[in-house]
């Protein structure tokens, strides 16, 4: 087992301190997150893609234990440096950017080449925000708690994803409070029909104010299911109904009119 942790911790060093590990071409498309009060972009969401904008699943599809490190610190790159190259900078909206916790060996090193990316492209660390999700169960909370905490001292923004399902519920929020939550499509699809779904969203609406974190509905795909957020009291929503993620461009939100009741 010794000798596991050590191989992990040499294997990680390297694939924070530059990158390598990871030898596949990657472009980043980008989605925005939209603040319903202003109609503007409050973040875009930099989501992977092949280097000829092929889908997430052929990339992930390369991802290995050995090369975990260095993948999400390229993704980190490319994110940031393709944003600001079209033109994140005009705007005041967020950088959103996706990581495994087990990707990340310790943070304070993890972190050092993203900082050093944005610096050299000229993007303040405000400027991101970063959504964590867990597929399985965290047998470590206190790493995940431990990056939050480091992420917070460098100026990041920090959210969870996918919350609602699998293992991001309440539990996880009351251990890692985070900026923001990210409420899962599943819970969204289909909310203005449904009375156990409205009174969810209603509630996790007034846990979220109550806690002073932001909370994003993801996944919006109609405009039935807008408004119904609206009126729950959800002011940042992201999906199919504002347009589809974009590579090699920050794409404007599609307006979407107000019914004459609004």
């Amino acid at each position: 087992m010794k000798d596991g942790r050590n191989s992990g911790a040499r294997q990680g060093c390297i694939g924070c301190r530059e990158g390598a590990g990871w030898d596949g071409a990657i472009r980043m498309a980008f989605h925005p997150i939209v603040d319903l009060w202003t109609g503007e972009p409050f973040a875009y969401e930099a989501l992977v893609r092949g280097p000829n904008g092929e889908g997430a699943g052929s990339v992930l599809a390369q991802v290995t234990d050995a090369n975990r490190y260095g993948f999400d610190q390229a993704c980190r790159m490319a994110a940031i440096e393709e944003a600001v190259a079209v033109g994140l900078l005009d705007t005041d909206a967020l950088l959103s950017i996706n990581f495994l916790p087990n990707a990340v060996y310790s943070p304070v090193a993890c972190i050092q080449l993203t900082l050093r990316t944005a610096a050299a492209v000229g993007l303040p660390t405000d400027r991101l925000l970063f959504e964590f999700t867990e597929n399985e169960r965290m047998e470590d909370t206190a790493h995940v708690r431990k990056i939050v905490d480091t992420y917070r001292r460098f100026g990041f923004h920090t959210a969870i994803d996918d919350f609602g399902a699998g293992h991001a519920g309440l539990g996880l929020l009351a251990d890692l409070p985070t900026d923001v939550v990210k409420l899962d499509m599943a819970l969204v699809r289909g909310v203005e029909d449904s009375e156990p779904r409205r009174a969810i969203v209603a509630a996790v609406a007034g846990l979220c104010k109550e806690l002073r974190i932001g909370l994003i509905a993801e996944g919006v795909e109609t405009t039935a299911e807008l408004r119904a957020l609206e009126a729950l009291g959800v002011r940042f929503v992201q999906g199919f109904v504002f347009g589809r993620p974009e590579v090699g461009r920050l794409p404007p939100p599609r307006i979407i009119e107000r019914s004459a009741a609004a």
